[in-house]
């Protein structure tokens, strides 16, 4: 009976330290459930407007690389079938056989990493604006030495490498030759004047 007797006082304390053990811990909180888990995930897809707009550039993209020379167009990294594509874009005239030409270099493009062309091109187009600007710099250089005399030193000043003596000839023989009837002009000292310049204004 004492035997007993302890067996029971033994589980009934052992049944006490567990519910004591358990009551120290909050009940567990339902949570919702998440909708990335239940439900497919939707993405809004660009519209028309927008994937005509995207072909459009890509199409572009294509038809600046034309005029592109080889080697910087084998620099870029692109594959060997779109250099195929527009090499050959180049020896087409027909109008109809070269929008085909085009719609396959913009076909091709899709399935490159547009981004290095994007950066070619972006570079290609800055470079022409600083040669439209330097050649109006020349132009205009070109007009002030001829008109007047002052404007000799002033381009020596800014362009210091500038060989002033020769600077100095190239502009009498080519105001000597502009003072000639038009029959007579060669128009060569006017062309020498020029390509002077533009060896500083190129760099400027």
């Amino acid at each position: 009976a004492v035997s007993q007797a302890l067996q029971e006082r033994g589980a009934t304390m052992i049944t006490t330290s567990l519910f004591q053990l358990f009551s120290a811990y909050p009940e567990p909180v339902a949570l919702p459930p998440s909708p990335f888990m239940t439900e497919p995930l939707h993405l809004a897809k660009p519209s028309k407007t927008r994937r005509k707009q995207a072909s459009h550039d890509v199409q572009a993209l294509g038809e600046a690389l034309v005029d592109f020379p080889d080697d910087r167009l084998e620099r870029i990294g692109i594959s060997e079938p779109l250099i195929d594509a527009v090499r050959a874009c180049r020896t087409i005239r027909a109008h109809e056989a070269r929008r085909r030409q085009m719609q396959l270099i913009g076909k091709l493009m899709r399935a490159q990493d547009i981004e290095p062309v994007k950066q070619a091109v972006a570079e290609a187009q800055l470079g022409r604006v600083r040669d439209s600007l330097a050649l109006h710099r020349a132009e205009r250089w070109r007009a002030e030495l001829l008109a007047d005399d002052g404007a000799t030193t002033r381009f020596a000043t800014a362009h210091a490498a500038a060989d002033l003596q020769q600077l100095r000839a190239l502009v009498r023989n080519a105001r000597k030759d502009a003072s000639l009837v038009p029959e007579k002009r060669s128009g060569r000292a006017y062309r020498e004047l020029f390509k002077f310049i533009r060896e500083f204004e190129g760099h400027a």
